[in-house]
C-alpha cells in the first residue's frame, strides 16, 4: 500500500514476477479492494486490513495507533513463518521501526543497517551501509556494518571474499575524526582474523568507481551519499535529453549515439538497483525507493526472493557469530 503509486505500480510489479518464477507464492497485505486485481491469482493470497502508514506518519503514529497496518502485518507475517521475506515502498522511518520492533536484532547486533547497491563505473554495483537507520554510530557499530555488507555480498552476488572499505575523507590512516580512525583499527583486527576482507579508506568517488565491493560509512553520510548520486544521475539524463533536441545536428548525434547513451543510461538506472536491505534482524526486510516504477519495484521484489533462496539470513548469522569477539 506504501510508495507513490501504492497498488498501481505494486500489484503488477507482483504479478509480473509471479509469471517469471512459479515457484513463488505471494502474500499482499493491504486494503482488498485495492489489491482486487490479483484476488484471482491462484499463487496470490490477500491479507486485508483498513489500516495504512501514511507515507508522513510520524514513527510514533505507526508504532503505536496502527497496530494492524498493512506495514505491521507483514512484518508479522515474516516472523510468523508464513513469508520468507518482506517488501515494502512506504515509510522508511516507520518500517525500520516496525521491523526492529516485531523481528528484533540478531544476537550481537546493537543497531540494523539499511544496505543499498549503488552503480558503478564497472557495470557492477557497490554496495553502501548504512543509509540512513543510524546518523550517530561508534566504531563497533560500523564494523557490525562491515560484516552485514559481507555476508549480503556473499548471498546476493556470489562473491566468496568481498572487499570492505571505510568511507573517510582521505586514503590516508591519518585522515578522519577519531571515531573513524578507530573504526579503521577495528576494521584492521577484523581482516587480520580474515573476519572481513578489509581494504582500508576509500573516499566519495570510490563508491563509483568500484574500488571495493562493500563501503560502511553512518547513516547521515550515507544518506546524504545516496541522494547525491541520485540527484548527479536526474541531472545527467535531463542535460543529455537538453543537448540532443536542440536542433537536426544534435539529433542526428543523437541517434548515431543512441546505443552507447542507452548504455550509459541502463548503468545509471536506479531502477534496476532498487530495493534495500534492512540487515541484522531476525528475518528479511527489503525497502523500495517510495518512487519506485514497476520495473524498479519488480527488482526489489526479485533482491528479496534471491536473499532467501540464498540463505542470507544463516549467512549473517555466521558471519556475526565469527565476528562477536570483536563487537
Amino acid at each position: 500500500m506504501g510508495g507513490d503509486a501504492g497498488p498501481q505500480v505494486t500489484v503488477p510489479a507482483c504479478l509480473s514476477l509471479l509469471g517469471k518464477h512459479a515457484h513463488l507464492r505471494m502474500l499482499l497485505v493491504g486494503h482488498q479492494d485495492a489489491l482486487q486485481s490479483a484476488a484471482s491469482h491462484e499463487r496470490v493470497e490477500i491479507v486485508h486490513t483498513d489500516e495504512v502508514v501514511a507515507m508522513d506518519d510520524p514513527v510514533e503514529v505507526a508504532m503505536r495507533h496502527k497496530k494492524q497496518s498493512s506495514m505491521r502485518l507483514t512484518i508479522e507475517a515474516v516472523k510468523a513463518g508464513r513469508a520468507q521475506a518482506a517488501v515494502s515502498a512506504g515509510n522508511t522511518g516507520a518500517l525500520m521501526a516496525i521491523a526492529r520492533y516485531v523481528l528484533k536484532t540478531m544476537d550481537g547486533i546493537e543497531r540494523p543497517a539499511i544496505a543499498y547497491p549503488m552503480p558503478n563505473v564497472t557495470g557492477g554495483a557497490t554496495t553502501v551501509l548504512d543509509l540512513g537507520a543510524n546518523v550517530d554510530c561508534t566504531e563497533h557499530h560500523l564494523l557490525q556494518f562491515a560484516v552485514l555488507g559481507s555476508a549480503l555480498d556473499m548471498a546476493l552476488k556470489a562473491r566468496d571474499n568481498p572487499t570492505v572499505g571505510l568511507l573517510n575523507i582521505g586514503s590516508e590512516a591519518i585522515k578522519g575524526n577519531e571515531m573513524i580512525k578507530r573504526a579503521a583499527e577495528l576494521l584492521r583486527e577484523a581482516g587480520q582474523k580474515s573476519l572481513i576482507n578489509y581494504f582500508g579508506n576509500v573516499e566519495g568517488n570510490d563508491i563509483f568507481k568500484g574500488t571495493t565491493d562493500i563501503v560502511v560509512c553512518d547513516g547521515f553520510v550515507g544518506n546524504v551519499t545516496l541522494k547525491a548520486s541520485e540527484g548527479l544521475a536526474s541531472m545527467v539524463s535531463n542535460v543529455l535529453k537538453e543537448e540532443f533536441s536542440r536542433n537536426a545536428l544534435t539529433k542526428l548525434a543523437a541517434i548515431a549515439a543512441m546505443p552507447v547513451l542507452n548504455a550509459f543510461k541502463k548503468r545509471l538506472d536506479h531502477r534496476r538497483h532498487n530495493g534495500a536491505a534492512l540487515l541484522g534482524l531476525r528475518g528479511l526486510v527489503f525497502k523500495s525507493h517510495g518512487s519506485a516504477d514497476q520495473l524498479a519495484f519488480e527488482c526489489a521484489l526479485m533482491k528479496a526472493v534471491d536473499a532467501s533462496e540464498n540463505q542470507l539470513l544463516q549467512k549473517i548469522q555466521t558471519r556475526v557469530q565469527q565476528a562477536s569477539v570483536l563487537f
